[in-house]
């Protein structure tokens, strides 16, 4: 049996996304889930805008972007109505219409992310929610006018805290939770103009955001172990799923959290040798 890792085959998604043009929130350094898919989506053809917040993060994406031979990269603070109309404008200066949006973007304070969900401030929650799911809504309403005649689709992370208690995730899960159905109502308002919008959920990934949250080892390895594939899912999976929902064999998809863990949702209990 071939290992899971190598299960994904980058040469089916050659070309699948040519002509297309799509925004990605959310790189932060080259382990970033936004820019495995990043860099699956320039793979199969697209071209492709950033965002970052501040100068230290632009700082760490205008080499990769580079990397790929992207140039074109806009601060954005997704809590700042001004800076999205002005990142937003800018796009649009660039291109007068777009096909896809990256939405990679989600926040808590690491403090919270330890301990018991009891315990979170109601700064953190508001904060986090205003970070990790309104901001979708708001990216979404500037990418409309983009996409209103051709059609487009949005695309955001998610995580299994938001559908069962993970230890430590805490706030975040609440937050997720509230993104997925964020996913499913924007999906329902844009479906008319042809807009589908989708979740991806991955397993445990070693990421900065992951890092973050208590545990965050010992989460990535008892996946591993007791996952039907018994691995976590690898930035190539990712990106190859983002792919799909973007072209047009993803044509007909939308509202659907699309879980990319090698089969943990399924499970009721750990493997037996695990136990």
């Amino acid at each position: 049996m071939k290992d899971a890792t190598q299960v994904t085959d980058q040469k089916q998604h050659m070309g699948a996304l040519a002509g297309k043009r799509g925004l990605v929130m959310g790189v932060a350094n080259d382990r970033s889930i936004a820019w495995g898919i990043a860099k699956a989506c320039h793979e199969a053809g697209a071209e492709l805008a950033f965002t970052y917040q501040g100068e230290a993060f632009g700082k760490r994406v205008q080499p990769l972007i580079e990397s790929i031979g992207a140039d074109f990269m806009v601060d954005m603070d997704v809590t700042d109505d001004a800076a999205l109309d002005e990142g937003f404008s800018k796009l649009q200066e660039r291109w007068d219409s777009i096909d896809f949006v990256i939405h990679a973007i989600a926040y808590s304070e690491k403090s919270e992310l330890t301990g018991r969900f009891l315990e979170t401030s109601r700064a953190n929650f508001k904060n986090s929610m205003d970070i990790s799911v309104f901001s979708f809504i708001e990216v979404a309403r500037r990418a409309y006018p983009m996409m209103k005649e051709n059609g487009g689709s949005l695309i955001t992370l998610t995580y299994q805290g938001s559908q069962r208690v993970v230890p430590n995730y805490n706030v975040m899960g609440v937050a997720k939770a509230a993104l997925e159905s964020t996913t499913r109502y924007l999906a329902n308002d844009l479906g008319p103009d042809g807009i589908r919008v989708n979740a991806i959920s991955p397993g445990p990934m070693k990421t900065l955001a992951g890092a973050a949250i208590g545990g965050a080892r010992k989460t990535f390895k008892f996946n591993e172990q007791n996952a039907p594939l018994r691995s976590n899912a690898t930035l190539e999976a990712v990106g190859g799923t983002a792919v799909y929902l973007i072209s047009d064999a993803g044509a007909y998809t939308s509202g659907e959290v699309i879980r990319v863990d090698g089969g943990y949702h399924v499970l009721g209990m750990p493997q037996s040798e695990n136990l």
